[in-house]
């Protein structure tokens, strides 16, 4: 949202709005791929297929590559349940926080190109950007800080109800349709930070001031900016509008016996806090791109990126820099993530000490989520990279599916 992994999924929630009546069941989709006999094949399909048989997880896609080989690719569920819309290789899902590496990667290409820098104070670009300590002293942010996420900026979902990201009505690049950056900069700008820039780690908007201070640095929009630099160079046809709305899976979330189709506005309940959803905000051309949750893209391209971070930039950054981007830039502040002792670097989760109980990554892997239900992450010891994209939320990005996936990927042969 979010990250991958905060809390479990929380309680079910109740639908924002009644679901349209089901259609006749029908087996979930498979993309129309050769299937072989191959142990891991077998553990993932196992868990694909239980989740949307079951309907804990409407439609998913999942892509694993080896060294760059995918070695796993599956498409099952329901881009659409209540039409009998199945989810296809090529369906595009709402990317929200999987947005952050792709708008914190332009950034680090504005840094190779020598036109941003990571000292650079947040005012150089976003001159009225200016939010205060909670005792009203001035306080400097810099990009570095963004993309660390130690700015003391906060979410909303992550604050009690009347706290004062809700009281500014400050959006979560999720909600409120048709609302501009500038009024939404405006009203964060109001509300006090959590603590001193660079000395906590909190995970917040930082990504979406970022996107603006990348317009500006990039003299162009963002998403201009983003395919100039990042997408184009890859081939990747993953942006903040729809080209093709037929593509766009429907989101659902967590409610019940079954995920509820979301509303106009839509409210999923994450920890103690709650996540409020309007979908159609990617499809409103008036809405800002929000750096931190305003994408939407395949699998495939969304594999494209992170193969291109995993060999040391491609054709987006030079070596040096990507290797910056997937390693811990915050010493030894802690990030709270399970499965063992976790650091951040410009943009991913990256991981220190694994628990062993509960994490079979290796140190050195990096990872993030995205708040409509999709998580990754790359193990660069085993030249591992998993991408799995569903339309459930939260259920896509944390609790017991994404668990059972890791799980099955890291297996061990049987003798």
């Amino acid at each position: 949202m979010g990250g991958c992994a905060s809390p479990a999924p929380p309680a079910a929630a109740p639908p924002a709005a009644a679901p349209a009546a089901a259609p006749p069941a029908a087996p979930p989709a498979v993309a129309a791929a050769p299937r072989s006999d191959d142990p891991l094949q077998r553990r993932l399909d196992a868990v694909v297929e239980a989740a949307t048989a079951e309907g804990r997880i409407v439609g998913a896609v999942v892509v694993v590559a080896r060294d760059g080989q995918v070695v796993y690719r599956r498409a099952a569920g329901f881009a659409d349940r209540e039409a009998g819309r199945p989810v296809r290789e090529d369906t595009v899902f709402r990317l929200a926080s999987m947005t952050k590496p792709i708008v914190s990667a332009a950034a680090m290409a504005l840094v190779d190109a020598g036109k941003l820098g990571l000292d650079d104070p947040v005012t150089k670009w976003l001159p009225t950007f200016a939010p205060r300590l909670a005792n009203g002293q001035v306080a400097k942010i810099t990009v570095r800080h963004l993309l660390t996420h130690t700015s003391g900026l906060n979410y909303t979902f992550s604050e009690p109800a009347d706290g004062p990201y809700h009281r500014e009505r400050v959006s979560d690049g999720l909600d409120q349709p048709g609302l501009s950056l500038e009024e939404n900069l405006a009203r964060i700008a109001k509300a006090p930070l959590l603590f001193a820039p660079g000395s906590t780690w909190n995970y917040s908007l930082s990504t979406d001031v970022l996107g603006g201070v990348v317009a500006k640095a990039g003299g162009a929009p963002l998403p201009d900016v983003v395919r100039r630099l990042v997408t184009g160079p890859l081939g990747m046809e993953t942006a903040f509008t729809v080209a093709d709305p037929g593509r766009l899976a429907v989101p659902y979330g967590d409610a019940g016996a079954r995920p509820a189709r979301m509303a106009e506005t839509h409210v999923v309940p994450f920890g103690p806090a709650k996540v409020t959803y309007s979908p159609g905000r990617v499809l409103d051309p008036r809405s800002y791109p929000s750096g931190g949750a305003g994408m939407v893209g395949t699998a495939d391209d969304y594999l494209k990126f992170l193969e291109a971070l995993r060999t040391g930039g491609g054709k987006i950054l030079r070596p040096e820099t990507a290797a910056a981007m997937t390693s811990n830039q915050i010493g030894e502040i802690p990030v709270q993530q399970p499965g063992g002792t976790w650091g951040f670097g410009f943009g991913f989760a990256v991981l220190k000490t694994p628990d062993p109980s509960a994490m079979p990554s290796a140190p050195g892997t990096w990872h993030w989520g995205g708040a409509y239900g999709s998580h990754f992450w790359v193990d660069p010891s085993a030249k591992l990279t998993v991408v799995v994209l569903t339309n459930t939320a939260l259920a896509g990005m944390a609790g017991e599916f994404p668990d059972a996936l890791r799980r099955a990927v890291y297996a061990p042969a049987q003798p």
